[in-house]
């Protein structure tokens, strides 16, 4: 029986693939504990420098596994359980103190969004759509996509696609700030993994506290931000990586970081 998420490393970044493309990767249970299980073990691994989220198949992923669902719908302990399970390992994979990066093929579509909410950057096959069925089928968001898309595109444009549950192309998903890069369908698991090459060779302390930075600062005033922000800085400074990385610029090298 095949699994519904792999798990490798390649280089210094893990990889993180859903493979039930049959089921259109539907988030199951089984799958969210893989995600859960693969990110602990590429945290854990001091080798691992980014983690790229993949997809086999056609289509990223379109949304949780309603047969589950279905059957969960009457037994309140396994469905909080289900939801539960699903919201702690969205979270905990935001705040991931690795890079977190997402490629989309295909429709990525209500729990699927919510799973691509969750990583820090998104590469988008030019085909690609993106949109929140829930409203369609009389359901809710349960992962984060209600808050994260209320977050990244405002009230007024994220209640439009949750209300309509209408679809976007790449090109409005990049305009309403939901992806970062748009690449040929053929390139985008060699885009997006070009891309986790080059992140992975920055200080990995370094880039674990740009993403608490902007994590904690989002619900501050500008004047808590700017003393979280400076109070970080001095604690950093003085870290191997920063001489590291000042070495290397005197001497016109590339740094090699090694924390």
């Amino acid at each position: 029986m095949s699994t519904p998420v792999t798990a490798r490393i390649e280089g210094n970044v893990g990889i993180i693939e859903l493979s039930r493309p049959e089921k259109f990767n539907c988030l199951s249970l089984e799958v969210h504990e893989g995600i859960a299980a693969a990110r602990a073990e590429f945290e854990a691994n001091r080798e691992v420098r980014a983690i790229l989220i993949r997809a086999q198949g056609k289509h990223f992923c379109t949304g949780a596994d309603l047969t589950e669902v279905k059957e969960k719908l009457y037994d309140p302990v396994a469905l909080d359980h289900f939801i539960g399970f699903g919201m702690d390992n969205l979270r905990k994979l935001e705040q991931c103190p690795l890079p977190v990066i997402v490629a989309v093929q295909g429709l990525c579509l209500a729990g699927g969004i919510e799973l691509m909410l969750a990583a820090d950057v998104c590469f988008a096959a030019e085909t690609a759509q993106f949109g929140d069925q829930h409203a369609q089928f009389g359901l809710i968001p349960g992962w984060g996509g209600s808050q994260r898309l209320t977050r990244l595109m405002g009230q007024r444009r994220a209640l439009d696609l949750m209300f309509s549950a209408r679809w976007l192309g790449a090109g409005d998903a990049k305009d309403a700030g939901l992806i970062n890069y748009i690449v040929p369908d053929s390139d985008l698991h060699i885009a997006a993994q070009e891309y986790c090459q080059t992140i992975a060779t920055r200080s990995r302390p370094g880039i674990a506290e740009m993403k608490r930075l902007a994590r904690e600062g989002a619900d501050m005033t500008v004047d808590q931000q700017m003393r979280l922000e400076r109070d970080a800085a001095v604690r950093a400074l003085p870290s191997a990586d920063v001489a590291e990385g000042l070495d290397a610029f005197e001497s016109r090298r590339t740094p090699d970081f090694k924390q």
